[in-house]
């Protein structure tokens, strides 16, 4: 479990055990600790941060997170044509981000926004995000987290000057979200809408040899 569910977690636990240790003959206060101790496995179990076996074919790129590709779409980033990848993550599924490629981030832009429900297309650019830029011997690649409807909070593990390896874990957005994963054009996805991708494991694209 990553270290965010721990104080999450923490409160409806301590409640749950209190209100069973004092009202073990009040049924609702039974019932009601019983309602927090679910509430804290729910939460904890929300968190989980399980091992992944990243590819090791050097021209793999990974998902940087589990859920469903929504969307594989052109589009522009400044002036430079590319291909963006939109995947949605639900509930149930692990929030912890992974770093799609090897390389150095250059940059981290965090905007301020809406928080549309994350499967609309307008959440990857309206919506509350992390941007962060990574620069490859491939060239530049940019993948955003996304905050949604319910998930109010993106969480960047690292800074710009920092290097990371393919599938490292990089971040956490909280409560259903969605990460977009741009890529230059070169690049050959190999995923389709509807798909459902594990992060730092799944291979969504490969780099031409």
């Amino acid at each position: 479990m990553v270290s965010d569910g721990y104080k999450f977690a923490a409160a409806p636990i301590i409640l749950g055990v209190l209100s069973l240790i004092f009202g073990w003959r009040i049924t609702p206060l039974v019932v009601l600790g019983i309602v927090f101790l679910l509430l804290g496995a729910f939460v904890s179990w929300f968190f989980r941060d399980p091992e992944r076996t990243v590819p090791a074919d050097p021209s793999a790129v990974v998902a940087p997170a589990d859920g469903r590709v929504l969307e594989i779409v052109p589009e522009h980033l400044a002036d430079r044509p590319g291909q963006r990848m939109s995947i949605f993550l639900a509930i149930w599924n692990v929030h912890v981000n992974r770093a799609p490629v090897a390389g150095r981030i250059s940059d981290v832009q965090y905007r301020p926004g809406r928080f549309h429900m994350a499967m609309r297309s307008e959440a990857s650019a309206q919506n509350e995000q992390n941007v962060i830029h990574l620069e490859t011997p491939r060239g530049e690649i940019v993948f955003k987290q996304i905050a949604g409807w319910v998930a109010r909070r993106v969480i960047l593990w690292k800074k710009p000057g920092e290097t990371v390896g393919r599938g490292e874990r990089v971040g956490i957005v909280r409560f259903g979200s969605r990460v977009d994963l741009w890529l230059p054009p070169e690049a050959q996805i190999v995923v389709k809408p509807g798909d459902h991708v594990a992060g730092g494991s799944s291979i969504v694209a490969r780099w031409p040899s």
